[in-house]
């Protein structure tokens, strides 16, 4: 008769077993894990320091030393970069004074400037950037491109800014400024950031194809009108000026001069 005899084994063996297991695993990882891709600093962290220190001196007393906003000036936490290049090189910021609405003036800031200010602005909350050139790029959209820009221009911009791009009047002394001569980027930004009381345009309400499209009817529209009388331009207070007083107005003269003829006939 055979007796069967157990092998003890030995209390540090299960430990390391297990470090051994762990060794392996991290020997297969360190094998076939993607290398970390290590980004170049290419001046960023420069750029954004620079522009954290100009924004204390030229922005910080009405958007807060870190752009949580003040009772002089809105937060510019998630406006993104796009906003502030708009904002800066069309010269609406810095206000020169407060009122209804920043107008539009000489830009006194450089192009490094802005960006250091528009680097550090988009770090205090994921917002739109600002678009490569490609984004806006209007220069081989065909006629049929250009007829569908007129009409979603027509669509989603005429009620303030005028059927030809000529601008309006808002309430409370606002007022919806006049696009000839604007930069396409500054179109591009103002669509895309809602400046002051524009509606903000997504990506995903009018795409970049769309807006380029928009940007070169508007491009048309500078060369000079298409066609026909167009009354000045400014829609529909001339057309009402003229549909009234010359039209009606003449229809009448011409109504009493028809009866007064008729009464001298008698």
């Amino acid at each position: 008769m055979k007796f069967l005899t157990t092998r003890r084994r030995h209390k540090a063996a299960k430990p390391l077993l297990l470090v051994f297991a762990f060794l392996l695993m991290g020997a297969f990882y360190t094998a076939f894990a993607p290398l970390p891709q290590v980004a170049a600093d290419n001046g960023t962290s420069e750029q954004v320091a620079a522009g954290k220190n100009l924004f204390a001196v030229t922005c910080s007393s009405c958007h807060g030393l870190n752009g949580e906003g003040t009772q002089q000036g809105p937060s510019l936490v998630g406006v993104g970069s796009a906003a502030v290049d708009f904002q800066m090189s069309t010269g609406r910021m810095p206000m020169a004074r407060p009122g209804a609405q920043a107008p539009r003036r000489v830009n006194t800031y450089t192009a490094e400037e802005i960006s250091q200010l528009a680097a550090y602005v988009a770090t205090l909350g994921p917002g739109p950037s600002i678009p490569n050139s490609s984004a806006y790029d209007y220069a081989n959209l065909t006629d049929e491109d250009l007829a569908r820009g007129g009409e979603l221009f027509r669509t989603n911009c005429s009620a303030c800014h005028n059927a030809s791009g000529a601008g309006g009047a808002l309430p409370e002394g606002k007022y919806a400024p006049p696009l000839h001569g604007v930069e396409p980027l500054h179109i591009y930004e103002a669509v895309r950031t809602g400046p002051q009381q524009m509606p903000v345009f997504s990506a995903g309400a009018i795409p970049d194809k769309d807006l380029a499209s928009i940007i070169g009817y508007l491009k048309t529209l500078e060369s000079g009108p298409t066609g026909g009388f167009t009354l000045g331009s400014i829609g529909p207070v001339t057309e009402g000026f003229f549909a009234w007083v010359i039209g009606i107005g003449g229809l009448s003269l011409f109504a009493v001069w028809i009866a007064s003829r008729g009464a001298r006939a008698r």
